[in-house]
């Protein structure tokens, strides 16, 4: 990845032959001020390949994820023990730099934000400037093309790219924030529920472009929509927080098998309906 030196003559482009990257959860447990809201998560979440959280609200996926790239700890009063490692080394090691952690790591929020007074064009490349990545127009143009066409939006904007990101429908600023999250090259993309305020039609075009995706970023998605979980993902985990007491893993493994032959009957109640 480009660091943030003076190379303005380089491409933000993802090496040749870069491998993808696993991310490992150890141990996690969680707080918010004196409340504990998860306790001991082990999770593998295997480069090149789809991880579903799934569970009732409030059982710790979306703490959980934003643990995954060091945004927890941006909220007052939020504590974690554990470790989470990329390619095998810690991102809560006190020898790295947050802004690395959450370069290699990005995030698509539940709700679409894009800078809304700011062009298209600009929401895309945002993050090149935040990171400190300085490159020439023609890269930054091609990268523009390049990250909405993986975000299946080129077609759609390509002859208004100077209009605002704030002007596309809900799906379209969606896939915006997609693209704007590629931008940096991330290694992992997590995703908290990017569909749930989208209409059937959004829905179907991010769930192909999370296929597509997968491919050159490892994927971590937290969805309410069973039916979601497993058309796009390759593996599963269930968490679920019972009276009162933090969340936790119930059972995790290939989503054919967490849907199919569940082990706990927790999970095949869940992901039947049966409760949640």
């Amino acid at each position: 990845m480009t660091a943030g030196h003076d190379n303005t003559a380089a491409s933000p482009a993802i090496p040749p032959g870069r491998p993808l990257a696993g991310l490992e959860a150890r141990e996690i447990t969680a707080w918010f001020g004196d409340r504990q809201v998860l306790d001991r998560v082990s999770l593998v979440m295997r480069a090149g390949e789809v991880t579903a959280l799934i569970g009732p609200s409030g059982c710790g996926k979306s703490t959980f994820l934003r643990i995954l790239n060091r945004m927890h700890e941006l909220i007052p009063g939020a504590g974690i023990a554990g470790e989470v490692l990329l390619d095998g080394q810690d991102i809560y090691d006190a020898a790295r730099r947050i802004t690395e952690a959450r370069r290699q790591v990005g995030m698509v929020f539940q709700k679409p934000n894009p800078f809304p007074a700011m062009s298209i064009y600009d929401n895309v490349v945002a993050g090149l400037k935040l990171t400190g990545t300085k490159v020439k127009r023609a890269v930054k143009d091609d990268l523009v093309e390049e990250c909405l066409t993986k975000a299946g939006l080129w077609r759609e904007v390509r002859d208004r790219l100077r209009q605002p990101g704030g002007a596309l429908s809900g799906g379209q600023q969606q896939r915006l924030c997609i693209a704007r999250s590629l931008a940096i090259r991330p290694r992992v993309l997590l995703m908290d529920e990017p569909c749930s305020a989208l209409d059937p039609t959004s829905t179907r075009v991010i769930e192909e472009t999370i296929a597509e995706l997968v491919s050159e970023v490892t994927i971590v998605i937290v969805t309410h929509n069973m039916q979601q979980a497993a058309r796009v993902s390759d593996q599963c985990a269930f968490f679920l927080a019972e009276h009162g007491t933090p969340g936790y893993i119930v059972e995790h493994g290939p989503t054919d098998a967490m849907f199919g032959d569940p082990v706990d009957p927790r999970t095949a109640d869940y992901v039947h309906g049966r409760f949640g």
